[in-house]
């Protein structure tokens, strides 16, 4: 006789695993693209199936009740194993024995990634890298629904990491910086100096913004005038640029412009702010020979080490 679990599909799963990482029905069937009563049937059945209510509400949130947080864990754990396996098995049927999808936060995926994934290729160049950039919370919510293999992000101070092995790999710098055409803030300021600055920043409530105010917190500077935000450090930077302001932005991303002598760093004196970036995995992911190799490289050049520059050893790769 087949157990009632061994009935229910993956798909029921994927949907009450929606449900519960984004705390309602409607928003998941928006982003499944489906109607919402068939999410409340989904989760509902799935209710049915183990014999217990799984979901309550607080306010307009969806809650778990006891029982629906050891099933929720239970799925997730299904739902990722689903997806690994069948990235690997396309993989495999398209001929690909060395791939990878590596997740990063804005900075490290648009800025420092880039460069040290290319010299990876040149060592496996019949491998094949794919980089999501995303905010840390969609890297690390990739990363455990196997959609990335492993990630380099920044973390939210508040982040949730249950279910993944957190390891820091490096500091990255903060640096105040203007243009250099721009008389904006001179050439090094104290930290109460630095509240009277037109600052640029990251949007407010951002995990980017967020961790830049609690840098800043410990040396008790509180900015008074912020006078634009924005969602990419791309933006932020070509808005300071153009000297509508100053903004502390990682010194990764500016190390161009200020080899160039567009951009120019104002001193702090006394203040050193720094932000760990930290590599992510789910917790007892098996990864290929290749994707360690390529986890291997990229933490020796996040940490400043130089490449193995070992030779391919691996058929396909």
């Amino acid at each position: 006789m087949r157990s009632l679990i061994s009935q229910i599909s993956i798909h029921k799963l994927e949907v009450f695993c929606l449900v519960v990482e984004l705390g309602s029905f409607s928003r998941t069937a928006e982003r499944m693209g489906i109607a919402q009563p068939v999410v409340s049937a989904h989760v509902k059945a799935l209710a049915e199936k183990f014999g217990a209510p799984l979901t309550g509400s607080t306010g307009r949130k969806v809650t778990l009740t006891e029982e629906g947080q050891r099933v929720y864990s239970w799925a997730r754990e299904i739902v990722s194993r689903t997806r690994e396996m069948e990235r690997e098995m396309a993989d495999f049927q398209r001929g690909f024995v060395g791939k990878a999808t590596v997740g990063a936060s804005m900075t490290l995926g648009s800025y420092v990634l880039p460069g040290l994934i290319s010299q990876f290729h040149e060592i496996y160049p019949k491998g094949e890298i794919s980089v999501r950039v995303a905010t840390p919370v969609s890297v690390t919510d990739a990363v455990h629904i196997g959609d990335c293999d492993f990630a380099y992000t920044i973390l939210d101070p508040r982040h949730e990491t249950a279910g993944l092995e957190v390891e820091k790999v490096m500091d990255e710098e903060l640096i105040l910086v203007a243009s250099s055409k721009s008389k904006i803030g001179g050439s090094n300021l104290s930290s109460s100096q630095l509240t009277k600055l037109p600052f640029i920043t990251a949007q407010s409530g951002t995990p980017r913004r967020e961790i830049e105010e609690h840098c800043l917190a410990r040396y008790g500077v509180k900015r008074e005038h912020i006078a634009m935000e924005f969602g990419h450090a791309e933006s932020i930077k070509q808005a300071v640029r153009a000297g509508a302001g100053a903004a502390f932005l990682f010194r990764s991303s500016v190390s161009d412009e200020l080899d160039a002598g567009t951009l120019r760093v104002i001193m702090t004196p006394g203040m050193e702010l720094r932000v760990p970036v930290y590599l992510v995995k789910r917790r007892g992911k098996q990864l290929s020979h290749f994707q360690v190799s390529l986890m291997e490289e990229l933490s020796r050049g996040l940490k400043g080490q130089e490449p193995l520059r070992r030779a391919p050893t691996m058929e396909g790769a």
